[in-house]
Protein backbone atom coordinates (compact mmCIF):
# COMPACT_ATOMS: atom_id res chain seq x y z
CA UNK A 1 0.00 0.00 0.00
CA UNK A 2 1.13 3.66 -0.67
CA UNK A 3 0.72 4.64 2.97
CA UNK A 4 3.05 2.10 3.99
CA UNK A 5 5.24 2.69 1.72
CA UNK A 6 5.29 6.48 2.82
CA UNK A 7 5.31 5.82 6.31
CA UNK A 8 8.26 3.95 5.73
CA UNK A 9 9.71 6.98 3.66
CA UNK A 10 9.13 9.80 5.82
CA UNK A 11 11.41 7.80 8.19
CA UNK A 12 13.68 8.14 5.57
CA UNK A 13 14.16 4.59 4.33
CA UNK A 14 15.50 5.58 0.57
CA UNK A 15 14.15 1.92 -0.97
CA UNK A 16 10.71 3.02 -0.12
CA UNK A 17 11.36 6.48 -1.47
CA UNK A 18 12.55 5.16 -4.41
CA UNK A 19 9.39 2.36 -4.59
CA UNK A 20 7.56 5.64 -4.42
CA UNK A 21 8.58 7.49 -7.15
CA UNK A 22 9.05 4.42 -9.50
CA UNK A 23 5.40 4.34 -9.50
CA UNK A 24 4.53 7.85 -10.04
CA UNK A 25 7.09 7.31 -12.85
CA UNK A 26 5.22 4.79 -14.43
CA UNK A 27 2.20 6.40 -14.11
CA UNK A 28 -1.62 4.49 -14.43
CA UNK A 29 -3.08 3.63 -11.33
CA UNK A 30 -0.09 3.30 -9.03
CA UNK A 31 0.88 6.69 -9.82
CA UNK A 32 -2.67 7.97 -9.03
CA UNK A 33 -2.54 6.34 -5.28
CA UNK A 34 0.57 7.35 -4.51
CA UNK A 35 -0.40 10.98 -5.13
CA UNK A 36 -4.01 10.55 -3.36
CA UNK A 37 -2.18 9.98 -0.40
CA UNK A 38 0.45 12.49 -0.05
CA UNK A 39 -0.04 15.07 2.49
CA UNK A 40 0.39 18.48 1.60
CA UNK A 41 4.13 19.44 2.32
CA UNK A 42 6.62 22.70 1.53
CA UNK A 43 10.40 22.20 0.19
CA UNK A 44 12.43 24.91 -1.61
CA UNK A 45 12.41 23.46 -4.96
CA UNK A 46 16.35 24.78 -6.36
CA UNK A 47 16.67 24.46 -10.67
CA UNK A 48 20.12 24.33 -11.67
CA UNK A 49 20.40 25.02 -15.48
CA UNK A 50 22.52 25.98 -18.08
CA UNK A 51 24.68 24.70 -20.98
CA UNK A 52 26.68 21.23 -21.26
CA UNK A 53 29.74 21.79 -19.20
CA UNK A 54 29.04 24.39 -17.37
CA UNK A 55 29.62 22.25 -14.64
CA UNK A 56 25.86 21.64 -13.51
CA UNK A 57 26.67 18.65 -11.80
CA UNK A 58 29.72 20.00 -9.29
CA UNK A 59 27.89 22.50 -8.47
CA UNK A 60 25.25 21.00 -6.99
CA UNK A 61 27.52 18.80 -5.27
CA UNK A 62 28.33 21.83 -3.75
CA UNK A 63 25.42 22.97 -3.32
CA UNK A 64 24.06 19.47 -1.37
CA UNK A 65 27.09 19.93 1.14
CA UNK A 66 26.08 23.93 2.31
CA UNK A 67 22.82 22.68 3.09
CA UNK A 68 23.88 19.78 4.95
CA UNK A 69 26.29 22.46 6.96
CA UNK A 70 22.93 23.46 7.73
CA UNK A 71 21.80 20.22 9.00
CA UNK A 72 18.63 20.38 6.34
CA UNK A 73 18.01 17.31 4.42
CA UNK A 74 18.54 17.54 0.34
CA UNK A 75 16.99 15.52 -2.33
CA UNK A 76 18.58 15.68 -5.79
CA UNK A 77 16.92 15.09 -9.33
CA UNK A 78 19.50 14.77 -11.59
CA UNK A 79 17.49 14.54 -15.31
CA UNK A 80 19.83 12.64 -17.89
CA UNK A 81 19.30 12.07 -21.41
CA UNK A 82 17.96 8.80 -22.38
CA UNK A 83 19.76 6.16 -23.90
CA UNK A 84 18.60 5.99 -27.46
CA UNK A 85 18.90 1.79 -26.68
CA UNK A 86 17.05 1.74 -23.69
CA UNK A 87 15.17 4.77 -23.19
CA UNK A 88 16.79 5.16 -19.47
CA UNK A 89 18.96 7.55 -17.82
CA UNK A 90 22.31 7.59 -18.35
CA UNK A 91 23.24 8.51 -14.96
CA UNK A 92 26.26 10.44 -15.35
CA UNK A 93 25.25 13.23 -12.99
CA UNK A 94 24.53 10.07 -9.97
CA UNK A 95 27.79 8.92 -11.08
CA UNK A 96 29.42 12.37 -10.08
CA UNK A 97 27.91 12.75 -6.95
CA UNK A 98 29.00 9.17 -5.28
CA UNK A 99 30.65 11.64 -2.20
CA UNK A 100 27.25 11.79 -0.76
CA UNK A 101 25.71 8.14 -1.40
CA UNK A 102 26.61 7.48 2.12
CA UNK A 103 24.73 10.37 3.78
CA UNK A 104 20.86 9.59 5.22
CA UNK A 105 20.08 13.39 4.91
CA UNK A 106 20.77 12.90 0.88
CA UNK A 107 19.03 11.46 -1.55
CA UNK A 108 19.73 11.20 -4.95
CA UNK A 109 17.64 10.16 -8.09
CA UNK A 110 18.45 10.01 -11.91
CA UNK A 111 15.63 10.42 -14.18
CA UNK A 112 15.23 10.24 -17.83
CA UNK A 113 14.10 12.43 -20.14
CA UNK A 114 12.82 10.08 -22.52
CA UNK A 115 12.66 12.36 -25.20
CA UNK A 116 10.81 15.14 -23.07
CA UNK A 117 11.41 18.76 -24.36
CA UNK A 118 11.96 21.15 -21.54
CA UNK A 119 14.99 19.66 -20.16
CA UNK A 120 12.86 17.78 -17.53
CA UNK A 121 11.10 14.42 -16.93
CA UNK A 122 7.34 14.10 -17.96
CA UNK A 123 6.77 13.12 -13.99
CA UNK A 124 9.36 15.97 -12.37
CA UNK A 125 6.42 17.78 -11.11
CA UNK A 126 5.02 14.79 -9.44
CA UNK A 127 8.00 13.32 -7.92
CA UNK A 128 8.94 16.65 -6.57
CA UNK A 129 5.30 16.34 -4.55
CA UNK A 130 6.79 12.88 -3.43
CA UNK A 131 10.28 14.36 -1.99
CA UNK A 132 8.34 16.91 -0.22
CA UNK A 133 6.23 14.72 1.37
CA UNK A 134 8.86 12.32 2.60
CA UNK A 135 10.47 15.29 4.51
CA UNK A 136 13.27 16.71 2.20
CA UNK A 137 13.78 20.95 3.15
CA UNK A 138 15.36 21.40 -0.25
CA UNK A 139 14.84 19.52 -3.47
CA UNK A 140 17.72 20.14 -6.29
CA UNK A 141 16.51 19.81 -10.05
CA UNK A 142 19.36 19.46 -12.48
CA UNK A 143 18.28 19.63 -16.16
CA UNK A 144 20.17 17.91 -19.00
CA UNK A 145 21.93 20.77 -20.35
CA UNK A 146 19.86 21.49 -23.79
CA UNK A 147 19.94 25.05 -24.05
CA UNK A 148 17.23 26.52 -25.74
CA UNK A 149 14.36 24.41 -24.21
CA UNK A 150 15.34 24.33 -20.33
CA UNK A 151 12.83 27.25 -19.94
CA UNK A 152 10.68 24.47 -18.37
CA UNK A 153 12.88 24.75 -15.40
CA UNK A 154 11.14 28.12 -14.80
CA UNK A 155 7.70 26.84 -14.16
CA UNK A 156 9.29 24.05 -11.91
CA UNK A 157 11.62 25.36 -9.84
CA UNK A 158 10.60 28.39 -6.99
CA UNK A 159 14.26 29.43 -7.72
CA UNK A 160 16.16 28.85 -11.02
CA UNK A 161 20.00 28.83 -11.23
CA UNK A 162 21.67 29.77 -14.41
CA UNK A 163 25.35 28.58 -14.51
CA UNK A 164 27.46 29.75 -17.46
CA UNK A 165 30.98 28.94 -17.98
CA UNK A 166 33.50 31.84 -18.59
CA UNK A 167 34.00 33.54 -22.22
CA UNK A 168 32.06 36.03 -23.63
CA UNK A 169 30.59 33.35 -26.23
CA UNK A 170 28.90 31.55 -23.83
CA UNK A 171 26.97 35.18 -22.45
CA UNK A 172 26.04 35.96 -25.71
CA UNK A 173 24.44 32.27 -26.08
CA UNK A 174 22.43 32.68 -23.00
CA UNK A 175 20.89 35.65 -24.37
CA UNK A 176 19.80 34.38 -27.59
CA UNK A 177 18.95 30.97 -25.53
CA UNK A 178 16.21 33.44 -23.41
CA UNK A 179 18.33 32.21 -20.37
CA UNK A 180 18.15 35.39 -19.46
CA UNK A 181 14.03 35.46 -18.99
CA UNK A 182 13.93 32.22 -16.76
CA UNK A 183 17.17 32.84 -14.66
CA UNK A 184 16.31 34.47 -10.87
CA UNK A 185 20.26 33.46 -10.03
CA UNK A 186 22.79 33.51 -12.46
CA UNK A 187 26.15 31.74 -11.56
CA UNK A 188 29.48 32.16 -13.62
CA UNK A 189 31.42 28.68 -12.69
CA UNK A 190 35.11 27.92 -13.51
CA UNK A 191 35.81 31.59 -12.35
CA UNK A 192 39.41 30.13 -12.33
CA UNK A 193 38.86 30.63 -15.65
CA UNK A 194 40.89 33.52 -17.95
CA UNK A 195 37.24 35.36 -18.88
CA UNK A 196 35.51 34.85 -16.11
CA UNK A 197 35.25 38.34 -14.71
CA UNK A 198 34.21 40.04 -18.33
CA UNK A 199 31.58 37.37 -18.58
CA UNK A 200 30.13 38.44 -15.49
CA UNK A 201 30.54 41.73 -16.44
CA UNK A 202 28.19 41.20 -19.13
CA UNK A 203 25.92 39.03 -17.72
CA UNK A 204 25.37 42.18 -15.29
CA UNK A 205 25.21 44.39 -18.21
CA UNK A 206 22.70 42.00 -20.10
CA UNK A 207 20.31 41.78 -17.08
CA UNK A 208 20.43 46.03 -17.03
CA UNK A 209 19.33 46.53 -20.55
CA UNK A 210 16.46 43.35 -20.13
CA UNK A 211 15.39 42.56 -16.49
CA UNK A 212 12.21 45.33 -15.74
CA UNK A 213 10.51 43.48 -12.63
CA UNK A 214 11.04 44.02 -9.18
CA UNK A 215 13.80 41.26 -8.44
CA UNK A 216 17.03 42.22 -10.64
CA UNK A 217 18.75 38.55 -10.96
CA UNK A 218 22.37 38.90 -9.21
CA UNK A 219 25.21 37.48 -11.08
CA UNK A 220 27.90 35.70 -8.61
CA UNK A 221 31.12 34.11 -9.81
CA UNK A 222 31.61 30.35 -7.92
CA UNK A 223 34.66 27.56 -8.43
CA UNK A 224 32.69 24.95 -7.91
CA UNK A 225 35.38 22.23 -7.61
CA UNK A 226 37.22 23.54 -4.58
CA UNK A 227 34.10 25.17 -3.41
CA UNK A 228 34.82 29.31 -4.04
CA UNK A 229 31.64 31.23 -3.93
CA UNK A 230 29.52 28.73 -3.19
CA UNK A 231 28.15 29.99 0.07
CA UNK A 232 27.48 33.26 -2.02
CA UNK A 233 25.65 31.35 -3.94
CA UNK A 234 23.65 30.11 -1.32
CA UNK A 235 22.84 33.41 0.24
CA UNK A 236 21.34 34.32 -3.67
CA UNK A 237 19.45 31.72 -3.35
CA UNK A 238 18.05 32.41 0.12
CA UNK A 239 17.45 36.14 -0.74
CA UNK A 240 15.50 35.36 -4.11
CA UNK A 241 13.43 33.17 -1.67
CA UNK A 242 12.67 36.06 1.10
CA UNK A 243 11.59 38.16 -2.08
CA UNK A 244 9.58 35.58 -3.17
CA UNK A 245 7.61 35.49 0.31
CA UNK A 246 7.65 39.53 1.02
CA UNK A 247 6.40 40.21 -2.87
CA UNK A 248 4.19 37.89 -2.97
CA UNK A 249 5.29 35.63 -5.94
CA UNK A 250 5.70 32.62 -4.05
CA UNK A 251 1.94 32.05 -3.68
CA UNK A 252 1.70 32.98 -7.41
CA UNK A 253 4.31 30.71 -8.84
CA UNK A 254 2.89 27.69 -7.27
CA UNK A 255 -0.31 28.33 -8.31
CA UNK A 256 0.94 28.24 -11.78
CA UNK A 257 3.10 24.84 -11.39
CA UNK A 258 -0.39 23.48 -9.88
CA UNK A 259 -2.12 24.64 -13.22
CA UNK A 260 0.52 23.71 -15.35
CA UNK A 261 0.84 20.27 -13.60
CA UNK A 262 -3.13 19.80 -13.89
CA UNK A 263 -2.87 20.48 -17.54
CA UNK A 264 0.34 18.08 -18.05
CA UNK A 265 -1.97 15.16 -16.48
CA UNK A 266 -5.05 16.29 -18.18
CA UNK A 267 -3.03 15.91 -21.44
CA UNK A 268 -1.86 12.54 -20.72
CA UNK A 269 -4.49 10.86 -20.33
CA UNK A 270 -5.92 11.69 -23.39
CA UNK A 271 -2.79 10.94 -24.47
CA UNK A 272 -3.17 7.64 -23.48
CA UNK A 273 -7.19 7.12 -24.56
CA UNK A 274 -5.67 8.39 -28.27
CA UNK A 275 -3.45 5.41 -28.34
CA UNK A 276 -5.58 3.38 -26.85
CA UNK A 277 -7.36 3.35 -30.17
CA UNK A 278 -4.97 2.23 -31.98
CA UNK A 279 -6.62 1.06 -34.72
CA UNK A 280 -8.96 3.42 -35.33
CA UNK A 281 -5.71 5.92 -35.07
CA UNK A 282 -4.02 3.81 -37.92
CA UNK A 283 -7.60 3.83 -40.17
CA UNK A 284 -7.74 7.25 -39.68
CA UNK A 285 -3.63 7.91 -40.41
CA UNK A 286 -4.21 6.25 -43.77
CA UNK A 287 -7.15 8.38 -44.66
CA UNK A 288 -5.19 11.37 -44.26
CA UNK A 289 -1.99 10.11 -45.94
CA UNK A 290 -5.01 9.35 -49.24
CA UNK A 291 -6.27 12.67 -48.79
CA UNK A 292 -10.10 11.88 -47.78
CA UNK A 293 -9.76 13.29 -44.59
CA UNK A 294 -7.79 16.26 -43.32
CA UNK A 295 -6.28 15.81 -39.59
CA UNK A 296 -8.13 18.42 -37.87
CA UNK A 297 -11.32 15.91 -38.80
CA UNK A 298 -9.78 13.12 -38.00
CA UNK A 299 -8.03 14.56 -34.30
CA UNK A 300 -11.74 15.60 -33.83
CA UNK A 301 -12.90 11.66 -34.83
CA UNK A 302 -10.90 10.67 -31.59
CA UNK A 303 -11.30 13.34 -29.61
CA UNK A 304 -15.54 14.39 -30.18
CA UNK A 305 -15.62 18.24 -29.06
CA UNK A 306 -18.04 18.78 -25.93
Amino acid sequence: MAEDLLARARQGDARSIARLITRVENGGEQAREVLMSLPGSRARIIGITGAPGAGKSTTTSALVQAWRRRHERVAVLAVDPSSPFTGGALLGDRIRMQQHATDPGVYIRSMASRGHLGGLAAATPQVVRVLEAVGFDAVIIETVGVGQSEVEIAATADTSVVLVAPGMGDAVQAAKAGILEIGDVFAVNKADREGADATARELRHMIELGVHGQWKPPVVTTIASTGEGIEGLVDAIDAHGRWLVSSGQDRQRRLHRIRQEIVALVLGSVRERILAQGADLDRLSVEVFEGRCDPFTAATALVPRS
